[in-house]
């Protein structure tokens, strides 16, 4: 689990967060493009950046710098809040930001708007992804999306001989088909914006409370969310945090069901582990992942190439073999021989009105009027994973 000192960066710019508050104008916008600087700056989440050095076969960095001349430099982030806090601190040009980063990068004006004409490829996107609230401001982009994916439900299938139907078995202590209680043998996702899956539980088990959309909660619909947490911690093995972390956990510590992504569970299905995943009869939260472009890029010209770059359909599908993500671009389904075929599919693709992708929560929000920030979110669910 990341520390307090990450998670609580940045929570002066949180307390303001909501659609009202400026962001760097449209008419920041770049209009065209000049000479390119011979290199560029990006920060990413692990495996996003690949140049072959874990795996030959997996390099989409190499041809980009032999196209352009400009040589990429890769940072990597374990956490959105290390992400926003590296780009508050500046001298990167790109952040592959999830939705639970992009809205604090937008508003904290750390993030400049995007150009479509200068990225031709973005006519080649999934027209689901476009104009998506994570990342798109009255109307204007700051930013290209990179990949998405589900946050599934991945089960031992020794345990459930069928898939699990509900979040019940993560949320609630129960016993699990193999006549055995839930307790110690279930995880949560360590980070704040988790809060969302147990709104999301709620809003489709508890309609009383009349939550419509798990990142806007006013403050009775919080409470009853934070007293599920609370609930939650009881049963919990872990917090995770780590991806490769939570592999081993399914193999050698008796996890059984956890939210997790199609990296583990496709890691657990390659070594031969009877583990699978599900997306729930109540949906899932998921990420959609966009690159962003600092405010104060000091390479902006090869970072639009790398903007365009990374929309090649091959590239795309090369990312989600990688990742066990999703392309952006649809053709990346069928453009990458390392993803194969079926690879879309076992990574989801097909799942994309199940899911609620992340966004941060602000102050002021559609649905409820005023909504609990995303500062409290942080505040409370450290509480919770104290025990509080």
């Amino acid at each position: 689990m990341r520390g307090w000192k990450v998670w609580m960066q940045g929570l002066a710019v949180l307390a303001l967060l909501n659609p009202g508050y400026a962001q760097v104008p449209a008419s920041r916008m770049r209009q065209s493009l000049g000479k390119l600087e011979g290199q560029l700056n990006i920060l990413a989440w692990p495996g996003y950046i690949e140049r072959g050095q874990s795996d030959p076969n997996y390099d989409w960095v190499t041809p980009f710098e032999k196209a352009t001349g400009c040589k990429v430099n890769v940072k990597v982030f374990a956490s959105s809040d290390e992400a926003v806090a590296l780009m508050n601190q500046g001298g990167y040009d790109l952040v592959t930001a999830s939705g639970d980063a992009t809205l604090r990068l937008i508003y904290g004006n750390k993030v400049q708007p995007v150009n479509y004409k200068l990225v031709p490829s973005t006519a080649k996107l999934d027209k689901r992804l476009r104009n998506g609230p994570w990342y798109v401001v009255n109307g204007v982009p700051y930013g290209v999306p990179y990949q998405w994916g589900p946050n599934v439900l991945a089960y031992n299938t020794k345990v459930f001989p069928t898939p699990p139907t509900s979040w019940k078995v993560v949320f609630e202590e129960t016993m699990l088909p193999d006549g055995k209680s839930n307790k110690g043998r279930v995880q949560a996702y360590y980070g704040p914006i988790y809060v969302a899956d147990a709104a999301l539980y709620l809003m489709k088990t508890r309609p009383d409370l009349g939550i419509k959309d798990p990142y806007e909660l006013n403050e009775k619909q919080y409470q009853a969310v934070l007293g599920l947490l609370r609930q939650q911690r009881k049963i919990v093995q872990r917090y995770w945090s780590d991806a490769n972390q939570q592999v081993q956990d399914f193999i050698n510590e008796g996890v059984v069901a956890a939210p997790s992504w199609p990296f583990q569970v496709n890691t657990l299905k390659a070594g031969n582990h009877p583990v699978s995943s599900t997306i729930p009869k109540e949906g899932a939260t998921g990420w959609a992942d966009t690159t962003m472009m600092h405010v104060d890029a000091k390479n902006p010209n090869c970072a639009y190439k790398w903007l365009e770059w990374s929309l090649n359909p091959k590239v795309q599908g090369d990312i989600a073999a990688w990742f066990g993500s999703n392309p952006v671009v649809p053709e990346g389904c069928t453009a990458s021989a390392l993803l194969g075929k079926e690879g879309c599919a076992a990574n989801g693709f097909n799942d994309f009105d199940k899911i609620y992708f992340w966004k941060t929560p602000v102050a002021n929000c559609k649905t409820q009027g005023q909504c609990v920030p995303y500062s409290r979110w942080v505040r409370d669910y450290i509480a919770i994973q104290g025990g509080k």
